[in-house]
């Protein structure tokens, strides 16, 4: 019986991916690591403020910048029983990756109107991003595009949504 010993295979280093990300992978924010909140606001006042349940939290870091997603789906009692979802469609780095501005859509249910949340960047490392952040839409179009309805003695002229989670590598 001969042994032969055969070449190894060198595999290329993985491709890194953009560097005001972290590694590429898919990172989730446990529930306890995120915090949600809607407030509708007429003027400078907070007519209501209502904390959202996460039900989904995910950052998709691809080694291409135009392939990086952000999901959320949050749920709660001021939906009536509905989810509220935010889905980017672009990552856009800001003063050299310590600001991100994530162009995306805010659906409630079938009908979306386009949003963007601008996140400040908190903590990034290799496997972990703390971010902050929060996104304003007027109600009026929301109410018109989604049907999501305020009760009456709760007046908004805008409804911004507060988002600070801390995504971590699933792997």
């Amino acid at each position: 019986m001969t042994t032969e010993t055969l070449p190894n295979a060198t595999l290329p280093p993985p491709r890194p991916g953009p560097g005001w990300l972290p590694d590429p992978g898919t990172y989730g924010a446990a529930p306890d690591r995120c915090i949600t909140e809607l407030t509708a606001r007429l003027g400078p006042f907070a007519t209501m403020r209502r904390r959202l349940t996460p039900v989904d939290a995910t950052l998709s870091v691809a080694p291409e910048p135009e392939d990086c997603v952000l999901s959320l789906e949050l749920g709660g009692r001021v939906l009536r029983g509905r989810s509220l979802t935010f889905v980017s469609t672009a990552i856009t780095p800001k003063d050299d990756g310590a600001r991100l501005r994530m162009a995306g859509e805010l659906a409630l249910g079938d009908a979306s109107v386009p949003a963007a949340l601008p996140l400040r960047v908190v903590d990034r490392t290799a496997d972990r991003l703390l971010v902050i952040g929060t996104l304003g839409v007027p109600y009026r179009a929301l109410r018109r595009t989604t049907g999501f309805a305020l009760p009456r003695t709760r007046p908004a002229a805008r409804i911004r949504l507060l988002v600070a989670a801390e995504f971590t590598c699933l792997a």
